[in-house]
């Protein structure tokens, strides 16, 4: 009787130890398919800037931060940069864990990776144009060429990484 306690025990903390380090593991892809997509997302969006020649990168976050501080930011220097690089992580983060938590419960995302990393590029396309700009103080006028190529940029930056990277975290389960 003794010893059968005694091994329920064990088995029960060796499942605490399962999803704890199931959790770990999440935790860490989380993390790391975020900084991936962030940072993928911001070297498109300055190698776009540097061909429309842009000369000061940092405008590109300057323009993220004024979404909050308005105007201003373009004159606030490298803290506004620095909000601004925030302010797209924080975006990019958002849109991993938000995939990562609807991946497991929407067995149609696991059906195939690309189209999937396509559609959810096109989400967050939506989510930033249409409720995230909408909401901040930016108002942008929209061309048709440049949304073109923002989907574009947010599909292979953003959705097929962050797509990939979970299918392969799933996958392994």
């Amino acid at each position: 009787m003794y010893k059968s306690k005694f091994t329920l025990h064990n088995k029960t903390l060796a499942m605490e130890k399962t999803a704890s380090t199931e959790h770990k593991s999440a935790f860490k892809i989380i993390l790391l398919t975020g900084f991936i997509a962030g940072t993928l997302d911001g070297t498109a969006a300055t190698i776009q800037f540097l061909i429309k020649g842009g000369k000061d990168p940092g405008r590109i976050f300057k323009y993220i931060s004024s979404a909050v501080f308005g105007p201003d930011a373009y004159n606030g220097g490298f803290p506004m940069i620095l909000s601004g690089v925030v302010f797209h992580y924080i975006i990019a983060y958002s849109l991993t864990l938000f995939f990562f938590l609807i991946y497991p419960k929407m067995p149609i995302l696991a059906k195939n990776k690309y189209i999937t990393g396509i559609c959810y590029g096109i989400f967050a396309w939506i989510v930033t144009t249409q409720i995230i700009v909408r909401l901040s103080l930016l108002k942008p006028v929209f061309h048709l060429d440049q949304a073109i190529i923002a989907m574009l940029i947010l599909i292979a930056m953003i959705g097929l990484p962050i797509s990939i990277l979970a299918n392969r975290f799933y996958s392994k389960k």
